[in-house]
């Protein structure tokens, strides 16, 4: 164990301030005496009221202090003496060790189950004045002051809260999950005159002051209650001895925690890192959280004497020009100096723990740029407080604009969303606080009863997990909701993915997503909700009616949309890879059922008598195509009432893939080229529907009833069939039989005899010369 001698040496020469610089003061008396006090301790308020000081000023060695203090060698043996050691019995050292190397993942939470002690020290206090303000009398500043000691090694954490008695010390630091907080609370609960605001304090199992042993291998408390002495408590993780403190009450009031870190540990002695724990764990603790830093300024320092400019030679006729020159050197000059002064970590205030009506715009918005490091305020955001089975707030925002990276990221795990225990911070490394679609929302999600483990760091409850998400997709989803037009329009472009993503990811919440779609559109120039579709339908139309593709133009020029839109009917086009699968994941909206056009089952036809006779007159044709002159392309051939302009169409089955999805599968990257799937829908054969309107279908019905043999109707059959390939918006297999044919007509509209020949280099030299044979005989001719 520590020796004692070293734990005074070290409370003494190394607490959390510096001993107090000599005051200076006149006597009342007015005769001008200097008085000469020197106080020892943690003078925690010095540095607020005292102001900055400078290197020079701070720099009293160990030695000086100890001389100070006025302690002896024989003292010191003395106070040993009376230092009372206890041991911790062998389950409790076991339990210590447990605690110490398995309990917490990351060390760096020790910093935040410091600050979080002293909290609700300061919070303890802070409720039994509400109704005792003499326990404020010692000091009625609530605060928390980190200080380093590099030279030594030393970390120190100093709070002005409610402190300990001797017995607190024996009861709470020497018994492992034996928290204070708790039974404080238990007190005031089983009391009158209880604070709606008493569960802001975080401590619950009373094991957080032991994870300073993680980064410690002595910890040293200084403590005084206002009801009791102030003592030392000393600890190296297998025993603890408490003392009187021979410096007497220099807290005032409160605790603070000194460590002897670890050497693997000492880079927590830098200030950067102990600004970025305070900032991720403890930003919005309810107490100012101060550390002392040191920052250069540029002063203004009077020029001594012998630093004035000398004149080497003076006559009595330039006695003037002295004395003016005397007057306009510089009496003082600029000098950089390190200051050290306490500075304030936590200024930005946990806006979610107000009423919402009580916070402004413009405080939202400075919030999220302090929480997100955006330099843009955000699009949107939505501030709640949840109560039910779970109680929790929460303050969502959407960000202007998303990384340009995020999809290539997409369901791994972000940062956005932090959760926090009574302001203090737990993680933000949770997966199931939102589902991935909308995981590009940043903001924070607080409990005051979230179900942790000992360590804080997990969920125990997986029941309550699934109630927050929920509420926090349904809030979400309402705040997208209620955007202005505007703003959704920009909300839009920079999300539209997402909630496409959301539609087929969430079955629980597509009705509310479905709400959130917008398509371009055959009728209007900017994309349209499905719900305002709707109101745009007439009254015999029956479903919904979209189709997809690459772009607008291409599908505007669709045969599948010919006979739609000749009929008065809305189309709707979609234009991005992941809109045919979204809306294949919707049965309907608002009663009415989606149809994609590029599939069977669209029948646009009021007179079926009128249908039927077609059907009975091009029967001979559509079956030719089946059975003969395209029985190894299609499945069947059919008369279509769907098409218009375009003398047929290849028409995927009702759970086949369509042109737009056969592309995309082919261009997937990540899928297997032999996958049986993908394969089996490559494979599947198209229906073939007829325009019984169109002139070309009509005299192929005349070739076929005159001869079903006739190579030219067969030769015209298979050109339909690969134009239909093409303008349906199927990959054609066979394109170079496609680029044949084509030629072959080509040469029959030019009149080039299909079998001529193509003329190389070789012959062309030889044709050439009889040309010019042919044309010196001309000549000749002519002469003659």
């Amino acid at each position: 164990m520590l020796e004692l001698k070293y734990l005074i040496l070290v409370v003494l020469a190394l607490t959390l301030s510096p001993i107090t610089e000599r005051c200076v003061a006149e006597d009342l008396d007015g005769e001008g005496e200097i008085l000469n006090t020197f106080t020892v301790g943690a003078t925690i308020d010095g540095g607020s009221k005292d102001g900055a000081v400078t290197d020079d000023k701070a720099a009293i060695n160990a030695e000086e202090r100890i001389k100070l203090d006025g302690l002896n060698a024989a003292q010191l043996k003395e106070l040993k003496e009376q230092a009372e050691t206890f041991t911790f019995q062998a389950e409790v050292n076991r339990m210590m060790k447990l605690i110490i190397n398995s309990l917490y993942r990351n060390k760096e939470i020790y910093l935040r189950e410091l600050i979080s002690n002293a909290s609700d020290a300061l919070d303890k206090i802070r409720l039994l004045a509400l109704s005792n303000t003499n326990l404020l009398d010692a000091t009625n500043e609530l605060s928390i002051r980190i200080k380093v000691n590099k030279e030594s090694g030393m970390l120190h954490i100093t709070d002005t809260g409610i402190g300990m008695t001797r017995e607190d010390l024996v009861k709470n630091l020497g018994t492992i999950a034996k928290s204070g907080t708790a039974e404080f609370l238990s007190s005031l609960n089983s009391g009158e005159g209880q604070d709606k605001n008493m569960n802001d304090m975080i401590g619950q199992f009373g094991v957080g002051f032991y994870s300073a042993f993680l980064v410690a291998d002595k910890v040293l408390v200084t403590t005084k209650h206002n009801d009791d002495k102030q003592y030392i408590w000393e600890s190296d993780a297998n025993s603890f001895s408490i003392v009187e403190d021979p410096r007497g009450p220099t807290l005032k009031r409160g605790t603070q925690i000194s460590l002897q870190l670890k050497e693997e540990a000492i880079d927590n002695l830098e200030i950067n890192t102990l600004k970025n724990l305070v900032k991720k764990y403890s930003q919005f603790i309810n107490f100012p959280i101060y550390l002392w830093s040191s920052k250069t300024e540029t002063v203004d320092e009077p020029i001594e004497e012998d630093e004035q400019p000398e004149n080497e030679e003076k006559s009595e006729d330039d006695d003037a020009a002295v004395e003016d020159a005397k007057e306009e050197t510089p009496k003082t000059k600029k000098v950089d100096k390190t200051v050290w002064d306490w500075e304030i970590l936590n200024n930005h205030k946990p806006i979610w723990t107000r009423k919402p009506d009580d916070v402004e715009a413009n405080e939202y918005n400075e919030f999220y740029k302090a929480l997100t490091k955006d330099t843009k305020d955000p699009l949107t955001y939505t501030h709640f407080n949840a109560e039910g089975e779970v109680s929790f707030k929460s303050l969502l925002y959407v960000p202007s604009a998303q990384p340009s990276d995020t999809f290539n990221k997409y369901g791994t795990v972000t940062d956005n969303i932090k959760l926090y225990v009574r302001r203090v911070f737990i993680t933000d490394e949770f997966t199931d606080l939102l589902p991935k679609y909308l995981s590009f929302l940043q903001g924070i999600v607080d409990s005051d009863d979230l179900p942790l483990n000992v360590s804080r760091e997990v969920l125990q409850q997986h029941k309550l997990l699934k109630i927050i998400k929920k509420k926090l997709i349904r809030k979400a989803l309402d705040m997208l909701k209620k955007l202005d037009p505007e703003s959704y329009k920009k909300f839009w472009a920079e999300y539209s993915t997402n909630i496409k993503l959301g539609i087929i990811e969430d079955p629980s919440n597509r009705a509310r997503l479905a709400k959130l779609l917008r398509f371009q559109s055959s009728v209007e120039d900017t994309p349209t909700s499905l719900a305002d579709y709707v109101k745009r339908m007439s009254e015999k139309q029956e479903h919904i009616y979209y189709i997809a593709g690459s772009s607008k133009a291409e599908l505007e020029r669709s045969p599948f949309v010919e006979g739609i839109i000749r009929k008065g009917y809305e189309v709707l086009y979609l234009i991005e890879a992941v809109d045919e699968y979204t809306l294949s994941a919707i049965p309907e909206f608002e009663g009415k059922k989606f149809q994609n056009v590029a599939k069977e089952g669209v029948s646009l036809t009021d007179n079926k008598e009128k249908a039927e006779e077609l059907k009975v007159q091009f029967e001979p044709l559509t079956k030719w195509f089946g059975e003969n002159a395209l029985k190894d392309q299609i499945s069947k051939a059919v008369v279509s009432d769907r098409l218009a302009e375009s003398p047929c169409a290849l028409v995927a089955g009702m759970f086949g893939w369509t042109g737009n999805m056969e592309r995309l599968a082919l261009s997937n990257a990540h899928q297997k080229a032999d996958d049986p799937q993908r394969e089996f829908y490559l494979k599947q054969r198209k229906s073939l529907e007829i325009n019984p309107r169109h002139p070309l279908i009509k005299d192929l019905l005349r070739r076929v009833r005159d001869d079903p043999e006739d190579q030219k109707a067969k030769d015209i059959a298979v050109m339909l069939f690969r134009t239909a390939t093409l303008r349906s918006g199927f990959m054609l297999q066979e394109s170079a039989d496609f680029a044949e044919s084509v030629e072959a007509l080509m040469r029959q509209s030019l009149g080039i005899p299909l079998d001529e020949k193509v003329s190389y280099d070789d012959e062309e030299s030889v044709g050439e010369q009889q040309v010019e044979e042919e044309e010196e005989d001309k000549e000749e001719h002519d002469e003659l």
